[in-house]
């Protein structure tokens, strides 16, 4: 890390994550600069962003859409890069200190795996990952809430006196549905979150509860806990990200109203806590906060995530998989709301599991399981 300005990739940065990076990255102008931007299909965004940030690199990942894109207005002295393989390119580049991986599921793999190698992918390749980072000495920085929260409780005390985690869920727009209710959602309805303003494929995942499925998952790799020592609980109001009891029995949660900039901008000024943009806490005002355990019959995407954060091996790059497809295909008004976690369920169970896969491997079985889901959609 440059001890002064660091050079910060964002990788996916015209998503929700990848702007509250840049919104991070506007408040500290002579601590962070950009030097790479990539983005998938909003072309246009990432000139606008290019034209402002003006980094070294900008990738379009998708060829397709580049081909098609007239790139007026792409400041000259900005080097274009088309293509996935691209952004490997960057975040491996030698004049990057930080790489924020901004990128849904899969598709961010590469880059984070070049990333690492040079200094959504711990649900995919976790036991992988972390060993690629402690061989390299690259220290991953969670940027999402609850993982960052979990990260900076772990601060106050010794790994070895963590008894377990608790990872809150808002429980989604559905989270008072009757399974009858469920039967009936619309793509609309599954899009209105109640607490936080996200894509709509991570929206979808909070309404299921995948999201958090998944970071089970990640908290498992990341911390390096056993699978028994991480619990859900339901905390609508998403102001307590996440809380970590400790062998005494006690209990250290981190607060902040629910505003992505907070665990990134952590993230991109750790060890040092920066005055910033996020929003604070107002305790003049009256505040309530609830917790409840989650009913995993409405909500069986939890069960999974304990049965994958315990076998480890393929299963996480093939329930991965299976849910981006299965939640595309509810969006495109192809599979029903209720039919995306049986789905994975499903594709997890009927796939050849590996304890100790290679990469390549891993992503041989996520084409795969992406093509199931997409079969049975069809016939």
């Amino acid at each position: 890390m440059n001890h002064g300005a660091r050079n910060v990739a964002i990788l996916g940065s015209t998503g929700s994550v990848g702007c509250s990076a840049l919104d991070v990255v506007r408040s500290f102008p002579e601590s962070l600069n950009v030097v790479a931007l990539t983005a998938h299909a909003r072309l246009q965004e990432l000139v606008e962003q290019a034209q402002e940030f003006a980094p070294r690199f900008v990738v379009a990942s998708d060829p397709k859409t580049a081909q098609n894109f007239a790139w007026q207005g792409l400041p000259p002295e900005v080097e274009l890069f088309v293509g996935p393989e691209s952004i490997e390119c960057v975040a491996a580049h030698q004049d990057v200190d930080v790489v924020v991986t901004a990128i849904v599921g899969s598709a961010g793999l590469r880059g984070t795996w070049a990333a690492l190698e040079a200094g959504e992918t711990l649900v995919v390749a976790g036991s992988l990952a972390m060993a690629l980072a402690e061989r390299h000495g690259a220290t991953i920085l969670p940027v999402d809430s609850e993982h960052n929260a979990v990260f900076q409780a772990l601060e106050a005390g010794r790994r070895e006196d963590v008894q377990r985690v608790i990872l809150t869920a808002s429980g989604g727009p559905f989270l008072r549905h009757s399974l009858t209710d469920l039967q009936e959602i619309q793509v609309a309805e599954a899009l209105s979150h109640p607490t936080w303003s996200m894509g709509p494929k991570i929206t979808i995942d909070s309404a299921t509860m995948m999201n958090k499925a998944l970071e089970i998952i990640e908290a498992r790799w990341l911390f390096g806990l056993q699978p028994n020592q991480i619990d859900v609980a339901i905390h609508p109001q998403s102001i307590v990200h996440s809380l970590v009891e400790f062998s005494d029995g006690s209990v250290l949660a981190q607060m902040s109203p629910p505003d992505m900039k907070l665990p990134i901008q952590y993230a991109l000024s750790y060890p040092e806590r920066w005055d910033g943009p996020a929003r604070r806490m107002d305790f003049s005002e009256l505040i309530e906060l609830s917790f409840e355990p989650p009913d995993e019959e409405r909500f069986p995407a939890l069960q999974i995530g304990h049965e994958v954060a315990a076998a480890g091996g393929t299963s996480g790059a093939v329930v991965n998989a299976a849910n981006e497809a299965a939640v595309a295909s509810f969006l495109s008004g192809q599979m029903r709301f209720t039919d995306i976690v049986p789905t994975c369920r499903t594709i997890l169970n009927h796939h050849d599991f590996d304890p100790d896969p290679t990469l390549e491997e891993l992503l041989i079985l996520d084409a795969w399981a992406r093509e199931e889901v997409t079969r049975w959609v069809c016939t």
